[in-house]
């Protein structure tokens, strides 16, 4: 993927059209760039007011309301992504896969516990030599006292 011109360039170029140094294809040729290039930033320029690099965030943003996210975590912590999914449904912020509601949760700064009322899992821990190990202690390890 190409890199973006820096804000030096644009500046040197921005700077030599207001001396009147050359019309936009002129200097662009003489700096190396792009016509539609000097043509884009010289129009930025004269509509934002600005001459640096516009930030850019990739992707659409996020249609979550997070006010409204964290006002239900902060309410029930331990809720699931599907519980959250359902009070923002009901509170009429729209529906949202699990995952996405995820990213937003971590972005926010919150995290999903795991619950701790739910049983242990019974799969034992596979021993070295695949011997069933004993809950007793071995009558070496006794100490004699």
């Amino acid at each position: 993927m190409a890199r973006a011109y820096s804000n030096d360039l644009r500046q040197k170029l921005l700077s030599a059209y207001d001396k009147g140094q050359g019309n936009l294809s002129e200097l662009a040729l003489r700096f190396g760039v792009s016509r539609g290039w000097a043509w884009k930033i010289s129009a930025h320029r004269t509509r934002t007011g600005c001459s640096d690099q516009p930030n850019y965030v990739h992707g659409s943003k996020s249609r979550v309301n997070e006010k409204a996210l964290a006002e239900l975590l902060r309410a029930q912590p331990d809720a699931t992504l599907p519980e959250l999914q359902a009070g923002l449904e009901q509170r009429g912020a729209g529906r949202f896969s699990t995952q996405h509601l995820w990213r937003v949760v971590r972005r926010l700064g919150f995290r999903l516990k795991k619950s701790h009322s739910t049983p242990k899992s019974v799969t034992r821990k596979p021993t070295a030599n695949a011997v069933k190990s004993s809950s007793k202690r071995s009558v070496r390890s006794r100490s004699t006292s």
